[in-house]
Protein backbone atom coordinates (compact mmCIF):
# COMPACT_ATOMS: atom_id res chain seq x y z
CA UNK A 1 0.00 0.00 0.00
CA UNK A 2 1.78 3.66 -0.90
CA UNK A 3 1.96 6.05 1.83
CA UNK A 4 -0.64 8.83 -0.51
CA UNK A 5 -3.26 6.42 -0.79
CA UNK A 6 -4.03 6.42 3.23
CA UNK A 7 -5.18 10.02 3.68
CA UNK A 8 -2.03 11.67 5.13
CA UNK A 9 -2.18 15.28 4.89
CA UNK A 10 0.35 16.97 2.25
CA UNK A 11 2.88 18.07 4.88
CA UNK A 12 3.60 14.72 6.35
CA UNK A 13 3.73 12.78 2.84
CA UNK A 14 6.91 15.28 1.79
CA UNK A 15 8.33 14.15 4.96
CA UNK A 16 7.84 10.73 4.18
CA UNK A 17 9.05 11.87 0.56
CA UNK A 18 12.31 13.09 1.61
CA UNK A 19 13.10 9.91 3.09
CA UNK A 20 12.70 7.86 0.13
CA UNK A 21 9.56 5.87 1.35
CA UNK A 22 6.47 5.28 -1.07
CA UNK A 23 5.21 1.58 -0.01
CA UNK A 24 4.19 0.92 3.61
CA UNK A 25 6.21 -2.37 5.80
CA UNK A 26 2.88 -4.77 6.76
CA UNK A 27 2.70 -3.24 9.94
CA UNK A 28 2.21 0.48 8.98
CA UNK A 29 -0.18 -0.83 6.53
CA UNK A 30 -1.98 -2.58 8.99
CA UNK A 31 -1.68 0.44 12.05
CA UNK A 32 -2.36 3.64 10.58
CA UNK A 33 -5.57 3.58 8.69
CA UNK A 34 -6.97 2.25 11.87
CA UNK A 35 -5.27 5.27 13.69
CA UNK A 36 -6.21 7.59 11.10
CA UNK A 37 -9.79 6.35 11.61
CA UNK A 38 -10.50 6.14 15.22
CA UNK A 39 -9.04 6.58 18.37
CA UNK A 40 -7.95 3.21 19.36
CA UNK A 41 -5.75 0.48 21.79
CA UNK A 42 -3.57 -1.26 19.96
CA UNK A 43 -1.13 -3.71 20.41
CA UNK A 44 1.82 -4.48 18.02
CA UNK A 45 3.24 -7.58 17.76
CA UNK A 46 6.13 -7.03 15.46
CA UNK A 47 10.28 -7.29 15.84
CA UNK A 48 12.55 -4.41 15.65
CA UNK A 49 12.99 -2.61 11.87
CA UNK A 50 9.63 -3.72 10.65
CA UNK A 51 8.63 0.34 10.67
CA UNK A 52 6.51 0.49 14.25
CA UNK A 53 7.69 3.93 14.12
CA UNK A 54 6.20 5.59 11.20
CA UNK A 55 3.37 3.37 12.04
CA UNK A 56 2.76 4.78 15.24
CA UNK A 57 4.23 8.47 14.82
CA UNK A 58 2.53 9.21 11.29
CA UNK A 59 -1.08 8.76 12.23
CA UNK A 60 0.00 10.76 16.06
CA UNK A 61 1.45 13.62 14.18
CA UNK A 62 -1.68 13.74 12.40
CA UNK A 63 -3.66 14.06 15.76
CA UNK A 64 -1.33 16.74 17.12
CA UNK A 65 -2.73 20.64 17.41
CA UNK A 66 -0.09 22.97 16.93
CA UNK A 67 -1.56 25.72 19.15
CA UNK A 68 -1.65 24.08 22.06
CA UNK A 69 2.03 24.03 23.09
CA UNK A 70 1.86 21.11 25.76
CA UNK A 71 3.17 16.98 25.52
CA UNK A 72 0.18 15.91 23.57
CA UNK A 73 2.26 12.66 22.53
CA UNK A 74 4.25 10.79 24.96
CA UNK A 75 6.60 7.73 23.86
CA UNK A 76 8.58 6.21 26.38
CA UNK A 77 11.70 3.33 24.66
CA UNK A 78 14.02 1.68 27.13
CA UNK A 79 17.54 3.15 25.58
CA UNK A 80 18.75 6.66 25.55
CA UNK A 81 20.04 5.01 22.11
CA UNK A 82 16.37 4.36 20.86
CA UNK A 83 14.95 7.29 22.51
CA UNK A 84 16.92 9.09 19.95
CA UNK A 85 16.23 7.26 17.35
CA UNK A 86 12.58 7.98 17.62
CA UNK A 87 12.88 11.41 18.26
CA UNK A 88 15.14 11.59 14.95
CA UNK A 89 12.44 9.88 13.09
CA UNK A 90 9.49 11.89 13.81
CA UNK A 91 11.64 14.90 13.45
CA UNK A 92 12.10 14.12 9.75
CA UNK A 93 8.34 12.63 9.75
CA UNK A 94 7.10 16.04 10.34
CA UNK A 95 10.21 18.22 8.86
CA UNK A 96 7.69 20.11 6.89
CA UNK A 97 4.78 20.60 9.78
CA UNK A 98 5.34 24.12 10.83
CA UNK A 99 5.94 25.14 14.64
CA UNK A 100 5.84 21.20 15.95
CA UNK A 101 8.44 21.06 18.43
CA UNK A 102 10.04 17.59 19.55
CA UNK A 103 11.99 17.11 22.87
CA UNK A 104 13.93 13.75 23.98
CA UNK A 105 14.34 12.69 27.32
CA UNK A 106 16.78 10.26 28.69
CA UNK A 107 19.43 9.78 31.51
CA UNK A 108 23.26 10.17 30.93
CA UNK A 109 22.80 13.66 29.78
CA UNK A 110 22.27 17.37 32.01
CA UNK A 111 18.61 16.99 33.18
CA UNK A 112 18.65 21.13 33.18
CA UNK A 113 18.68 21.36 29.43
CA UNK A 114 15.73 18.76 29.07
CA UNK A 115 13.98 20.84 31.90
CA UNK A 116 14.50 23.76 30.05
CA UNK A 117 13.64 22.18 26.84
CA UNK A 118 10.00 21.35 28.74
CA UNK A 119 9.39 24.78 29.52
CA UNK A 120 9.79 25.97 26.49
CA UNK A 121 6.67 23.98 25.37
CA UNK A 122 7.03 21.09 23.07
CA UNK A 123 4.15 18.52 21.37
CA UNK A 124 6.05 15.68 21.29
CA UNK A 125 7.92 14.02 24.49
CA UNK A 126 10.35 10.73 23.75
CA UNK A 127 11.78 9.49 26.97
CA UNK A 128 13.35 6.96 28.59
CA UNK A 129 10.80 5.60 31.48
CA UNK A 130 14.28 6.30 34.55
CA UNK A 131 14.23 9.60 33.53
CA UNK A 132 10.96 11.31 33.02
CA UNK A 133 9.58 9.42 36.15
CA UNK A 134 12.32 11.71 37.85
CA UNK A 135 10.86 14.61 36.06
CA UNK A 136 7.47 13.96 37.19
CA UNK A 137 8.68 13.34 40.80
CA UNK A 138 10.56 17.01 40.54
CA UNK A 139 7.19 18.23 38.86
CA UNK A 140 8.97 19.15 35.64
CA UNK A 141 6.51 18.00 33.77
CA UNK A 142 2.79 17.98 33.02
CA UNK A 143 1.28 14.72 31.33
CA UNK A 144 -2.12 15.32 32.06
CA UNK A 145 -3.56 16.35 28.17
CA UNK A 146 -1.21 13.69 27.02
CA UNK A 147 -3.93 11.92 24.26
CA UNK A 148 -1.70 8.93 23.18
CA UNK A 149 1.04 7.08 25.02
CA UNK A 150 3.17 4.71 22.81
CA UNK A 151 5.10 2.20 24.84
CA UNK A 152 7.88 0.65 22.44
CA UNK A 153 9.82 -1.92 23.20
CA UNK A 154 7.48 -2.54 26.02
CA UNK A 155 9.30 -5.87 26.56
CA UNK A 156 12.65 -4.56 27.09
CA UNK A 157 11.88 -2.15 29.37
CA UNK A 158 10.05 -4.79 31.80
CA UNK A 159 13.39 -7.16 31.63
CA UNK A 160 15.02 -3.78 32.28
CA UNK A 161 13.18 -2.97 35.33
CA UNK A 162 11.09 -0.41 34.53
CA UNK A 163 7.71 -2.06 35.64
CA UNK A 164 7.38 0.51 38.81
CA UNK A 165 8.43 3.24 36.55
CA UNK A 166 5.47 2.52 33.81
CA UNK A 167 3.22 2.44 36.45
CA UNK A 168 4.56 6.17 38.19
CA UNK A 169 3.83 7.30 34.72
CA UNK A 170 0.88 5.94 33.27
CA UNK A 171 -0.58 6.90 36.35
CA UNK A 172 -0.40 10.34 35.85
CA UNK A 173 -1.64 10.19 31.89
CA UNK A 174 -5.39 10.68 31.44
CA UNK A 175 -7.43 7.55 31.34
CA UNK A 176 -9.00 8.67 27.98
CA UNK A 177 -5.89 8.92 26.00
CA UNK A 178 -5.45 6.78 23.44
CA UNK A 179 -2.49 3.75 24.44
CA UNK A 180 -0.38 2.19 21.73
CA UNK A 181 1.78 -0.99 22.93
CA UNK A 182 4.61 -2.71 20.60
CA UNK A 183 6.51 -5.52 21.58
CA UNK A 184 8.51 -7.94 19.68
CA UNK A 185 7.14 -10.86 22.13
CA UNK A 186 3.85 -11.22 23.89
CA UNK A 187 5.54 -11.53 27.29
CA UNK A 188 3.34 -12.36 30.93
CA UNK A 189 4.00 -8.96 31.96
CA UNK A 190 2.88 -7.31 28.42
CA UNK A 191 -0.32 -8.96 28.95
CA UNK A 192 -0.61 -7.13 32.64
CA UNK A 193 -0.45 -3.97 31.09
CA UNK A 194 -2.74 -4.56 28.64
CA UNK A 195 -5.09 -5.68 30.90
CA UNK A 196 -4.51 -2.83 33.65
CA UNK A 197 -4.36 0.52 31.13
CA UNK A 198 -5.49 -0.83 27.97
CA UNK A 199 -9.49 -0.64 26.40
CA UNK A 200 -10.37 -3.33 24.37
CA UNK A 201 -6.98 -3.16 22.10
CA UNK A 202 -6.50 -4.18 18.96
CA UNK A 203 -3.92 -6.99 18.40
CA UNK A 204 -1.95 -6.92 15.15
CA UNK A 205 1.04 -9.65 15.22
CA UNK A 206 3.51 -9.55 12.09
CA UNK A 207 4.05 -13.40 11.49
CA UNK A 208 4.02 -15.21 14.67
CA UNK A 209 3.54 -14.38 18.19
CA UNK A 210 7.35 -14.73 19.20
CA UNK A 211 8.91 -15.83 16.46
CA UNK A 212 12.02 -14.53 14.37
CA UNK A 213 12.17 -12.04 11.66
CA UNK A 214 11.55 -13.57 8.08
CA UNK A 215 13.97 -12.37 6.48
CA UNK A 216 16.70 -14.01 8.86
CA UNK A 217 18.86 -17.07 7.79
CA UNK A 218 19.73 -18.71 11.09
CA UNK A 219 22.89 -21.11 11.35
CA UNK A 220 25.75 -22.41 13.96
CA UNK A 221 28.83 -23.90 13.71
CA UNK A 222 29.92 -26.28 16.52
CA UNK A 223 33.45 -26.07 17.39
CA UNK A 224 35.66 -26.92 20.70
CA UNK A 225 35.31 -24.06 23.08
CA UNK A 226 38.99 -23.22 22.75
CA UNK A 227 38.11 -22.79 19.30
CA UNK A 228 35.74 -20.06 19.45
CA UNK A 229 37.67 -16.92 18.88
CA UNK A 230 39.81 -18.49 15.97
CA UNK A 231 35.84 -19.65 14.08
CA UNK A 232 34.82 -15.82 14.59
CA UNK A 233 37.74 -15.14 12.72
CA UNK A 234 36.64 -16.94 9.92
CA UNK A 235 32.92 -16.30 9.75
CA UNK A 236 34.26 -12.15 9.59
CA UNK A 237 37.19 -12.85 7.06
CA UNK A 238 34.27 -15.21 5.04
CA UNK A 239 31.68 -12.27 4.50
CA UNK A 240 34.49 -9.75 3.55
CA UNK A 241 31.02 -7.29 3.42
CA UNK A 242 30.12 -7.25 7.18
CA UNK A 243 28.75 -4.90 9.19
CA UNK A 244 27.28 -7.13 12.17
CA UNK A 245 26.95 -7.28 15.97
CA UNK A 246 28.93 -9.69 17.91
CA UNK A 247 27.24 -10.79 21.27
CA UNK A 248 29.13 -11.80 24.18
CA UNK A 249 27.88 -12.83 27.33
CA UNK A 250 29.73 -10.92 29.77
CA UNK A 251 31.67 -7.54 29.56
CA UNK A 252 34.94 -8.83 30.20
CA UNK A 253 34.53 -11.42 27.32
CA UNK A 254 33.42 -8.26 25.41
CA UNK A 255 36.04 -6.23 26.32
CA UNK A 256 38.64 -9.69 25.32
CA UNK A 257 36.75 -10.21 21.94
CA UNK A 258 37.32 -6.81 20.57
CA UNK A 259 40.96 -6.24 21.80
CA UNK A 260 41.75 -9.38 20.39
CA UNK A 261 40.11 -8.30 16.74
CA UNK A 262 42.00 -5.15 16.82
CA UNK A 263 44.76 -6.66 17.61
CA UNK A 264 44.29 -8.90 14.75
CA UNK A 265 43.75 -5.74 12.25
CA UNK A 266 40.05 -6.21 12.32
CA UNK A 267 38.12 -3.03 12.34
CA UNK A 268 36.26 -3.70 15.46
CA UNK A 269 34.21 -1.73 18.95
CA UNK A 270 33.93 -3.07 21.84
CA UNK A 271 30.04 -1.58 23.79
CA UNK A 272 29.81 -2.55 27.37
CA UNK A 273 28.30 -1.46 30.35
CA UNK A 274 31.89 -0.20 31.63
CA UNK A 275 31.76 2.49 28.74
CA UNK A 276 31.13 6.46 30.37
CA UNK A 277 28.39 8.08 27.85
CA UNK A 278 30.54 10.36 26.01
CA UNK A 279 32.64 6.61 25.29
CA UNK A 280 29.63 4.75 24.26
CA UNK A 281 28.17 7.62 22.41
CA UNK A 282 31.31 7.86 20.53
CA UNK A 283 31.78 3.92 19.08
CA UNK A 284 27.91 4.58 18.18
CA UNK A 285 28.59 7.20 16.34
CA UNK A 286 31.82 5.48 14.17
CA UNK A 287 29.41 2.45 13.82
CA UNK A 288 26.40 4.14 12.05
CA UNK A 289 28.70 5.75 10.51
CA UNK A 290 30.16 2.16 9.00
CA UNK A 291 33.84 3.33 10.27
CA UNK A 292 33.37 0.03 12.22
CA UNK A 293 32.45 -3.12 10.44
CA UNK A 294 32.05 -4.63 13.87
CA UNK A 295 30.24 -4.25 17.00
CA UNK A 296 31.05 -6.26 20.45
CA UNK A 297 28.65 -6.32 22.72
CA UNK A 298 26.42 -7.41 25.47
CA UNK A 299 22.99 -8.35 25.37
CA UNK A 300 22.24 -5.19 27.96
CA UNK A 301 24.65 -2.51 26.15
CA UNK A 302 22.69 -3.14 23.45
CA UNK A 303 19.33 -3.05 23.96
CA UNK A 304 17.64 -0.22 22.40
CA UNK A 305 20.07 0.24 19.85
CA UNK A 306 18.37 0.97 16.29
CA UNK A 307 20.88 0.33 13.44
CA UNK A 308 19.73 -0.28 9.79
CA UNK A 309 21.52 -2.57 7.14
CA UNK A 310 23.27 -5.04 9.52
CA UNK A 311 23.96 -7.83 7.56
CA UNK A 312 25.30 -10.36 10.46
CA UNK A 313 24.80 -11.20 13.95
CA UNK A 314 27.11 -13.78 15.61
CA UNK A 315 26.42 -15.48 18.37
CA UNK A 316 29.63 -15.33 20.28
CA UNK A 317 27.86 -16.94 23.26
CA UNK A 318 24.52 -18.30 23.11
CA UNK A 319 22.17 -16.01 24.66
CA UNK A 320 21.22 -17.13 28.74
CA UNK A 321 17.46 -16.97 27.78
CA UNK A 322 16.30 -18.21 24.87
CA UNK A 323 14.10 -15.14 23.82
CA UNK A 324 16.90 -13.15 24.16
CA UNK A 325 17.93 -14.96 20.42
CA UNK A 326 14.75 -13.62 19.04
CA UNK A 327 16.12 -10.04 19.89
CA UNK A 328 19.59 -10.04 18.55
CA UNK A 329 18.85 -11.82 15.44
CA UNK A 330 15.97 -9.55 14.62
CA UNK A 331 18.30 -6.76 14.13
CA UNK A 332 19.37 -7.98 11.14
CA UNK A 333 17.20 -8.43 8.05
CA UNK A 334 14.96 -5.55 8.53
CA UNK A 335 13.12 -3.70 6.05
CA UNK A 336 12.46 -6.74 3.36
CA UNK A 337 16.36 -7.01 3.47
CA UNK A 338 18.07 -10.26 4.10
CA UNK A 339 20.31 -11.00 6.65
CA UNK A 340 21.96 -13.82 8.59
CA UNK A 341 22.17 -14.85 11.98
CA UNK A 342 25.45 -17.06 12.96
CA UNK A 343 26.05 -18.94 16.36
CA UNK A 344 28.98 -20.42 17.59
CA UNK A 345 28.39 -23.37 20.35
CA UNK A 346 30.48 -25.97 21.83
CA UNK A 347 29.64 -29.55 21.98
CA UNK A 348 27.92 -29.30 25.30
CA UNK A 349 25.35 -26.16 24.31
CA UNK A 350 24.05 -28.18 20.70
CA UNK A 351 21.05 -29.12 22.96
CA UNK A 352 20.78 -25.37 23.09
CA UNK A 353 20.29 -24.52 19.78
CA UNK A 354 16.74 -26.91 19.79
CA UNK A 355 15.66 -25.11 22.45
CA UNK A 356 16.40 -21.74 20.84
CA UNK A 357 14.49 -23.44 17.20
CA UNK A 358 11.26 -23.54 19.54
CA UNK A 359 11.44 -20.46 20.46
CA UNK A 360 11.89 -18.53 17.03
CA UNK A 361 9.65 -21.43 15.20
CA UNK A 362 12.55 -21.62 12.55
CA UNK A 363 15.46 -23.99 11.99
CA UNK A 364 18.75 -23.52 12.72
CA UNK A 365 20.60 -25.24 10.15
CA UNK A 366 24.21 -26.33 11.12
CA UNK A 367 26.90 -25.51 8.44
CA UNK A 368 30.86 -25.79 8.94
CA UNK A 369 33.40 -23.63 10.09
CA UNK A 370 34.64 -21.63 6.82
CA UNK A 371 37.93 -23.38 5.74
CA UNK A 372 40.52 -21.42 4.87
CA UNK A 373 40.19 -22.28 0.98
CA UNK A 374 37.21 -20.56 0.77
CA UNK A 375 37.86 -17.69 2.71
CA UNK A 376 40.56 -16.70 0.27
CA UNK A 377 38.49 -17.52 -2.53
CA UNK A 378 35.75 -15.38 -1.05
CA UNK A 379 38.30 -12.66 -0.25
CA UNK A 380 40.04 -12.59 -3.27
CA UNK A 381 36.96 -12.11 -5.59
CA UNK A 382 35.70 -9.98 -3.11
CA UNK A 383 38.38 -7.22 -3.76
CA UNK A 384 38.75 -8.20 -7.85
CA UNK A 385 34.74 -6.91 -7.51
CA UNK A 386 35.81 -3.88 -5.44
CA UNK A 387 38.26 -2.70 -7.94
CA UNK A 388 35.78 -3.42 -10.80
CA UNK A 389 33.52 -0.76 -9.08
CA UNK A 390 36.08 1.57 -8.01
CA UNK A 391 35.70 5.19 -9.01
CA UNK A 392 39.12 6.41 -10.47
CA UNK A 393 40.32 10.54 -10.03
CA UNK A 394 41.45 10.68 -13.92
CA UNK A 395 42.68 14.15 -13.58
CA UNK A 396 44.79 13.50 -10.28
CA UNK A 397 45.99 10.01 -11.37
CA UNK A 398 46.72 10.64 -15.17
CA UNK A 399 49.62 13.03 -14.83
CA UNK A 400 51.66 10.13 -13.00
CA UNK A 401 50.48 7.28 -15.56
CA UNK A 402 53.33 7.72 -17.97
CA UNK A 403 55.89 7.25 -15.43
CA UNK A 404 53.41 4.13 -13.97
CA UNK A 405 53.51 2.64 -17.57
CA UNK A 406 57.46 2.82 -17.92
CA UNK A 407 57.72 1.00 -14.46
CA UNK A 408 55.55 -2.06 -15.61
CA UNK A 409 56.72 -1.88 -19.00
CA UNK A 410 58.57 -5.25 -18.75
CA UNK A 411 55.88 -7.02 -17.26
CA UNK A 412 53.34 -8.94 -18.93
CA UNK A 413 49.03 -7.32 -18.34
CA UNK A 414 48.56 -11.31 -16.65
CA UNK A 415 51.51 -10.87 -13.86
CA UNK A 416 50.64 -6.89 -13.06
CA UNK A 417 47.29 -8.03 -12.26
CA UNK A 418 48.44 -10.98 -10.00
CA UNK A 419 50.83 -8.73 -8.63
CA UNK A 420 48.21 -5.96 -7.52
CA UNK A 421 46.28 -8.62 -6.29
CA UNK A 422 48.31 -10.20 -4.42
CA UNK A 423 49.01 -7.06 -2.60
CA UNK A 424 46.16 -7.41 -0.53
CA UNK A 425 45.34 -10.85 -0.96
CA UNK A 426 48.81 -12.36 0.12
CA UNK A 427 47.93 -12.39 4.05
CA UNK A 428 45.10 -14.64 3.51
CA UNK A 429 46.94 -16.81 1.84
CA UNK A 430 49.77 -17.00 4.73
CA UNK A 431 47.53 -17.10 7.08
CA UNK A 432 45.38 -19.69 6.00
CA UNK A 433 48.28 -21.91 4.29
CA UNK A 434 48.18 -24.50 6.70
CA UNK A 435 44.90 -23.56 9.15
CA UNK A 436 43.23 -26.82 10.33
CA UNK A 437 40.01 -27.87 10.35
CA UNK A 438 37.79 -25.85 13.12
CA UNK A 439 34.82 -28.32 12.84
CA UNK A 440 33.82 -31.01 15.29
CA UNK A 441 33.37 -34.15 13.99
CA UNK A 442 31.49 -37.10 15.16
CA UNK A 443 32.08 -40.58 15.09
CA UNK A 444 30.06 -43.03 15.30
CA UNK A 445 29.00 -44.98 18.34
CA UNK A 446 29.46 -41.78 19.93
CA UNK A 447 26.10 -39.56 20.96
CA UNK A 448 26.08 -36.02 20.09
CA UNK A 449 29.58 -35.93 19.61
CA UNK A 450 30.53 -37.54 22.99
CA UNK A 451 34.28 -38.42 23.29
CA UNK A 452 35.15 -42.57 24.35
CA UNK A 453 35.73 -41.73 28.38
CA UNK A 454 35.06 -44.28 31.29
CA UNK A 455 31.82 -42.69 33.37
CA UNK A 456 32.11 -41.44 36.95
CA UNK A 457 29.83 -39.64 39.07
CA UNK A 458 31.50 -36.14 38.89
CA UNK A 459 31.41 -35.77 35.46
CA UNK A 460 30.01 -38.27 32.79
CA UNK A 461 33.48 -38.15 30.51
CA UNK A 462 36.13 -38.31 33.45
CA UNK A 463 38.01 -40.94 35.26
CA UNK A 464 39.68 -41.47 38.33
CA UNK A 465 41.88 -44.72 37.88
CA UNK A 466 43.34 -45.24 34.18
CA UNK A 467 42.56 -48.46 32.44
CA UNK A 468 44.15 -50.61 30.73
CA UNK A 469 47.64 -50.30 32.50
CA UNK A 470 47.97 -46.93 31.12
CA UNK A 471 50.37 -44.59 32.55
CA UNK A 472 49.35 -41.17 33.25
CA UNK A 473 50.81 -37.45 34.33
CA UNK A 474 49.71 -34.24 36.24
CA UNK A 475 48.99 -31.08 34.23
CA UNK A 476 48.84 -28.12 36.45
CA UNK A 477 47.48 -24.61 35.12
CA UNK A 478 46.40 -21.52 36.49
CA UNK A 479 42.97 -21.27 36.42
CA UNK A 480 40.53 -22.66 38.93
CA UNK A 481 37.20 -21.67 40.90
CA UNK A 482 37.82 -18.06 41.15
CA UNK A 483 37.24 -18.47 36.89
CA UNK A 484 34.28 -20.01 37.63
CA UNK A 485 35.93 -23.12 35.52
CA UNK A 486 34.12 -26.49 34.97
CA UNK A 487 35.34 -29.73 34.33
CA UNK A 488 33.30 -29.46 31.20
CA UNK A 489 35.24 -27.19 30.40
CA UNK A 490 38.94 -28.47 31.01
CA UNK A 491 37.77 -31.95 29.09
CA UNK A 492 36.75 -29.60 26.14
CA UNK A 493 40.43 -27.85 25.99
CA UNK A 494 41.54 -31.17 26.73
CA UNK A 495 39.98 -33.51 24.32
CA UNK A 496 40.50 -30.52 21.68
CA UNK A 497 44.75 -31.41 21.08
CA UNK A 498 44.97 -32.93 18.32
CA UNK A 499 45.00 -36.72 18.80
CA UNK A 500 43.37 -36.41 22.29
CA UNK A 501 40.13 -37.85 21.17
CA UNK A 502 40.81 -41.46 22.14
CA UNK A 503 42.80 -40.90 25.09
CA UNK A 504 41.61 -40.88 28.86
CA UNK A 505 41.66 -38.16 31.21
CA UNK A 506 41.83 -39.45 35.16
CA UNK A 507 41.22 -37.03 38.08
CA UNK A 508 40.49 -33.69 38.02
CA UNK A 509 40.95 -31.34 40.90
CA UNK A 510 39.70 -27.56 40.80
CA UNK A 511 41.25 -25.28 43.22
CA UNK A 512 40.99 -21.41 44.06
CA UNK A 513 43.61 -20.32 41.55
CA UNK A 514 44.65 -23.34 39.89
CA UNK A 515 43.75 -26.89 38.39
CA UNK A 516 45.24 -30.45 38.35
CA UNK A 517 44.30 -32.71 35.61
CA UNK A 518 45.84 -36.65 35.10
CA UNK A 519 46.10 -37.12 31.34
CA UNK A 520 47.71 -40.43 29.49
CA UNK A 521 51.55 -39.79 29.81
CA UNK A 522 52.10 -40.06 25.88
CA UNK A 523 49.92 -37.03 24.90
CA UNK A 524 50.70 -34.90 28.09
CA UNK A 525 53.50 -32.45 25.92
CA UNK A 526 50.55 -31.83 23.31
CA UNK A 527 48.21 -31.16 25.88
CA UNK A 528 50.62 -28.58 27.73
CA UNK A 529 51.29 -26.87 24.50
CA UNK A 530 47.53 -26.43 23.65
CA UNK A 531 47.13 -25.22 26.67
CA UNK A 532 49.83 -22.82 26.69
CA UNK A 533 48.18 -21.36 23.10
CA UNK A 534 44.79 -21.21 24.75
CA UNK A 535 43.17 -18.03 26.90
CA UNK A 536 40.26 -18.48 28.99
CA UNK A 537 38.36 -15.27 29.98
CA UNK A 538 41.20 -13.10 29.05
CA UNK A 539 43.90 -15.04 31.38
CA UNK A 540 46.59 -16.58 29.33
CA UNK A 541 46.83 -20.37 30.16
CA UNK A 542 50.17 -21.37 31.81
CA UNK A 543 50.68 -25.61 31.99
CA UNK A 544 52.98 -27.39 33.36
CA UNK A 545 53.76 -31.34 34.05
CA UNK A 546 54.46 -32.82 37.35
CA UNK A 547 54.28 -30.82 40.35
CA UNK A 548 52.15 -31.26 42.99
CA UNK A 549 52.25 -28.89 46.23
CA UNK A 550 51.54 -29.06 49.88
CA UNK A 551 48.75 -27.08 51.17
CA UNK A 552 44.43 -26.75 49.86
CA UNK A 553 45.37 -23.72 47.39
CA UNK A 554 48.15 -24.04 44.91
CA UNK A 555 47.67 -20.34 44.64
CA UNK A 556 51.01 -19.64 44.39
CA UNK A 557 52.87 -21.69 41.72
CA UNK A 558 52.63 -18.91 39.21
CA UNK A 559 53.46 -16.04 41.47
CA UNK A 560 56.33 -17.60 42.99
CA UNK A 561 57.02 -19.18 46.25
CA UNK A 562 55.73 -17.64 49.15
CA UNK A 563 56.47 -20.32 52.07
CA UNK A 564 54.41 -23.43 50.00
CA UNK A 565 56.48 -26.59 49.42
CA UNK A 566 57.21 -27.42 45.91
CA UNK A 567 57.89 -31.11 45.53
CA UNK A 568 58.82 -32.37 41.89
CA UNK A 569 57.04 -35.89 41.53
CA UNK A 570 59.35 -38.72 40.18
Amino acid sequence: MLFKEMGLSPEILLGIEALGFEIATPIQEKVIPVLLNEKRDIIGLAQTGTGKTAAFGLPALEDIDLDAVYPQLLVLSPTRELCMQITRDIDNFGKYVKGLKTVAVYGGAPMDQQIRALKRGVHVVVATPGRIHDLIRRNRIDLSLVSTLVLDEADEMLKMGFRDDLDAILAQTPVNKNTLLFSATMASGIVAIAKKYMHNPLEITMGTKNAGAENVTHIFHVVHAKDRYNALKRVVDYHPDIYGIVFCRTRQETKDVARWLMRDGYNAEALHGDLTQAQRDYVMQKFREKNLNVLVATDVAARGLDVNNLTHIINYNLPDDNEAYTHRSGRTGRAGKEGISVSIVNMNERGRVSQIEKVVRKKIEQRPVPGGTDICERQLFNMVERMRNSDVAHSQIDPYMDKVYEMLEDLPKEEIIKRFVSLEFNRFLEYYRNAPDLNVETKKGRKNGENIFTRNNDDPRAVRKPRNGRSMSRVLFNIGKGKKITKKEIIDMLVSTPGAGNSEIGQIDIYKRTSIVEVEKKMADAIIGELNRTIYKGIQIEAEENYEFAGNDFRDRFKGPRGRKRVRMN
